[in-house]
């Protein structure tokens, strides 16, 4: 793997170590020779996982919508920034520039770009692997979800273990690197989208 898409909060959380976890694997990523591409900003926990690539000498490259850059968040050490028109281009150009996707702690924003990765590997259009690193437990209630899914009969037992899960980042980047992707067949081509 050459580069990574990290996907986190705007925000630090209320527990310290989602941003020591979040510099450790910045930091981590710039040692193993592994390029950082995430959000652009510069605040909370996105600050935070850039900043520890940076603090090694990695590189960095955000993808920013125009309309947040605006409001003064993006990070201005990055190797490159590359600015786009709106949340969906910015999820499109983080998929292309990266081998595979891991999920600090966020709201919202970062579950909704978790599971279009999830989605968009689930129909076949890509086979990276893609990964959360569970911070004290901040994952658990979410593969418990995912679990039920499959109990339940809306999810495919294969699909669910597409999701990569580990509360440390070595053995977290280990599966990442023999991540082999499940061998169903497509719903759809790619090139008829």
């Amino acid at each position: 793997m050459k580069r990574i898409t990290v996907f986190c909060g705007s925000s630090f959380g209320t527990e310290e170590i989602y941003k020591e976890q979040a510099t450790l694997l910045g930091k981590t990523l710039a040692k193993e020779n592994i390029e950082l591409v995430y959000g652009g900003a510069n605040v909370g926990l996105m600050g935070a996982v850039a900043d520890g690539a940076l603090n090694e000498n990695g590189t960095v490259i955000g993808v920013l919508p125009n309309f947040l850059r605006s409001k003064e968040i993006a990070h201005l050490g990055l190797t490159e920034l590359i600015l786009v028109e709106s949340m969906h281009e910015r999820k499109t150009k983080m998929n292309d520039l990266c081998d595979g996707v891991i999920a600090l702690p966020g709201g919202f924003g970062t579950l909704e770009e978790l599971f279009e990765m999830l989605t968009w590997a689930q129909l076949g259009l890509h086979k990276k692997p893609i990964a959360v690193l569970n911070i004290n437990g901040f994952y658990d209630s979410l593969v418990q979800l995912t679990e039920t899914m499959v109990e339940k009969g809306l999810l495919k037992d294969v699909n669910q273990k597409m999701l990569l899960v580990s509360d440390t980042i070595e053995d977290l980047l280990e599966k990442m690197k023999n991540y082999e992707p499940p061998t169903v067949g497509k719903w759809i081509d790619e090139e008829k989208l």
